[in-house]
């Protein structure tokens, strides 16, 4: 187990949360279960905004090679394993120690070479790593400081390089899905996974990540439809899950 560094934004109330599930990362049926079922969903917009940015054809042969990939937040690979497949170079970071073995054991067991690191953004950016693409999904609402991270995750990036992240809208709506209807009605997560008060609303985001350096491109809601029981990506539902997409500038000459 590596050393937390100094001076960053990781909450070890909220590291401790994700540790205690650790081990059913790959448990369709499990606590992580709303991952599973959203991210066939997640997946399309990550491809479909990496493919975009870096004039990628998605339906070729690796699409993403030599691009390289830091899932911040990787929890057990959901994110990761996939990106790997398409290509990429990817490292996958978490702050939960528990969470590596598990991503490096099933990588192992797909056949995928992947770098998983308990480590930071914060620690990575201060040893001067950096990627074409930062993947920073569910986790800005879980940090002690979004700016402090955000700024951090810029820094990650390659100038011309794409940062998506999401999170989830503060409003009523949100709290009466995500917090009541997901951890108490359903039961899909343990009650107290989220703090609604930590939810960001895409105004707010969006100051956090031009504040950052960073511009922002695009923006889309992912909507569950409880009659089919399916994500879709939505224009203009942006009103509980919601995801965007932004690039770091790159230098002139």
């Amino acid at each position: 187990m590596s050393a937390t560094p100094s001076g960053e934004t990781v909450d070890p109330a909220e590291v401790a949360k994700f540790e205690a599930m650790a081990a059913e990362w790959w448990d369709p049926a499990g606590k992580f279960k709303p991952l599973h079922m959203m991210n066939p969903c997640r997946l399309d917009y990550v491809i479909g905004q990496i493919a975009a940015q870096f004039g990628r054809d998605p339906k070729g042969n690796r699409p993403f090679a030599g691009l390289r990939l830091l899932d911040i937040g990787c929890g057990g690979g959901l994110l990761s394993e996939p990106m790997a497949r398409l290509g990429a170079k990817v490292t996958g970071a978490d702050a939960a120690a528990r969470n590596i073995p598990v991503a490096r054991i099933h990588a192992e067991q797909s056949g995928l070479e992947i770098d998983y690191r308990h480590t930071t953004a914060e620690a990575l950016a201060e040893a001067g790593e950096v990627f074409d693409v930062v993947l920073n999904m569910e986790v800005v609402e879980h940090v002690a400081d979004p700016p402090a991270y955000l700024r951090a995750c810029h820094d990650l990036l390659r100038p011309g390089g794409l940062m998506i992240c999401s999170t989830i809208n503060r409003n009523p709506k949100s709290y009466a899905v995500a917090i009541l209807g997901a951890e108490h009605v359903m039961r899909w997560l343990p009650k107290g996974t989220h703090d609604w008060r930590k939810f960001l609303t895409p105004d707010e985001l969006r100051a956090l990540i031009e504040g950052a350096g960073l511009t922002p491109v695009d923006a889309k809601g992912f909507v569950f439809n409880p009659l089919s029981w399916s994500w879709r990506v939505s224009d203009r539902d942006l009103s509980v899950n919601y995801v965007t997409a932004s690039t770091r500038e790159p230098e002139k000459r």
